[in-house]
């Protein structure tokens, strides 16, 4: 398994990265076959009226699915504890469904493939504005209960899915008070 610890405003000690390995070993060691990365995110904010300053995010690479937490508190070591409780309940929950399920392939592989250099025709090239983060992700056709399964475990207000009945993008959300709700596009029609 790899293991990718990143800080932000945080100098990563030596006995960070040990209490972190630690922590995280012992979340996903039940979950070896199932993992093959985790990515952890410590950061410290600056903001003196933020009372629970030190946030540790853990993000799991499981078989083509992402399950992720985080936890903030005043405390880093406590952030990283409550956040490797919080992912090994979520591996256990992942697993669980899983193996009550019949097998079935969550993910199919994109390739990768190299962009050629924009033709400039002897101008200098306009920028657009900046984009702040570009993500891209493949989108296996899912039913509505497994793209609500997803989002639980990514642990985000929504998540974005190709509908296996319609085909089409779809978003699931929470909403603010409970509940799930679902966008689906309509067809416009003009006449």
């Amino acid at each position: 398994m790899k293991l990718v610890i990143q800080g932000k405003n945080i100098d990563i000690t030596d006995a960070i990265r040990d209490y972190v390995r630690q922590k995280i070993d012992r979340a996903v060691s039940h979950y070896q076959a199932l993992t093959h990365e985790v990515d952890v995110s410590l950061s410290v904010a600056r903001n003196p009226r933020i009372s629970a300053s030190q946030a540790a995010e853990v993000t799991v690479y499981a078989n083509g699915t992402v399950i992720r937490a985080e936890e903030k508190s005043d405390n880093l070591y406590a952030s990283i504890d409550l956040v490797a409780d919080k992912i090994a309940r979520k591996l256990r929950k992942f697993k669980e469904k899983k193996s009550s399920k019949t097998p079935e392939k969550t993910s199919i592989a994109v390739e990768q493939l190299q962009v050629p250099p924009p033709a400039t025709n002897g101008k200098a090239p306009v920028l657009p504005p900046p984009v702040i983060r570009n993500k891209f992700f493949a989108m296996p056709p899912m039913s509505v209960e497994e793209a609500l399964e997803q989002l639980e475990l990514v642990d985000h207000d929504f998540y974005v899915f190709r509908n296996k009945e319609t085909g089409e993008i779809n978003v699931i959300y929470e909403r603010n008070h409970g509940g799930y709700g679902l966008i689906q596009p309509r067809q416009v029609t003009t006449g």
